[in-house]
């Protein structure tokens, strides 16, 4: 699993009984959990958590023990009133929200520019069962490489994405490494904030960061039984 910073690596490893140890590996240092998952605080942003993201991939497959499924976890904005602070958010869609080019008539993504994509789907079977588990809503989660902190930002995100739920700055970019490797992936977001208005008195890190634990909890037993039999 791949996480931002290492207070939302070790809210994840919290779901995980016995503790983690540290593995070393090309590029990238892992907490190793006895329920058999791997988790990597990948850095902050799309171009940080691929990389890292990619490390990992290649060091396991290079050893002969290859990842079957990469999720990544934290804590980021959702869009009110879908996906109140302390809610989690599963993703049935992980965008980039702001990769393309402003133009007189709005913002264009790169796909409308003729080439790269925007958009991975994760697993609909792992999407549908993870949200029946943890109580989340599903939807789409948005990559962005700056935080939203104005309302008119926050207006126009949701023009362009209606199914938007919450907001994140590492999930396409793990998006991209997983699925350059053959490897699913999935978007799990624990809601700190509202997107809109900056306002760091209202957020709510700590109970974001216990949702997060309690919501792997959860969450766990799916991630360890699933099987890529839906590649939807």
């Amino acid at each position: 699993m791949a996480t931002a910073v290492p207070a939302e690596r070790d809210a994840v490893a919290r779901a995980f009984p016995g503790g983690t140890e540290q593995v070393f590996l090309p590029g990238v240092e892992l907490a190793r959990t006895d329920g058999g998952c791997d988790l990597v605080a990948a850095g902050v942003g799309p171009a940080s958590a691929a990389a890292s993201t990619a490390a990992a991939l290649t060091a396991a497959a290079l050893g002969g023990t290859p990842y079957r499924l990469v999720v990544c976890a934290g804590i980021g904005g959702g869009f009110p009133p879908e996906a109140p602070v302390g809610s989690l958010v599963v993703s049935r869609t992980i965008t980039v929200a702001d990769l393309g080019a402003e133009t007189a008539d709005g913002f264009l993504p790169v796909t409308e520019l003729g080439f790269g994509r925007v958009a991975h789907f994760p697993p609909r079977s792992l999407v549908r069962e993870a949200a029946e588990v943890t109580g989340a809503r599903s939807g789409t989660v948005l990559t962005v490489s700056t935080v939203t902190g104005t309302a008119a930002r926050a207006a126009a995100l949701r023009a362009r994405h209606p199914d938007a739920l919450a907001e994140g700055m590492e999930g396409f970019g793990v998006a991209e490494a997983a699925v350059a490797q053959g490897v699913p992936v999935l978007e799990v977001r624990a809601v700190s904030n509202a997107v809109g208005p900056r306002d760091r008195a209202a957020w709510r890190i700590g109970d974001a960061l216990t949702a997060l634990t309690e919501g792997f909890g959860k969450l766990a037993p799916v991630l360890r039984s699933w099987t890529q039999h839906d590649h939807q």
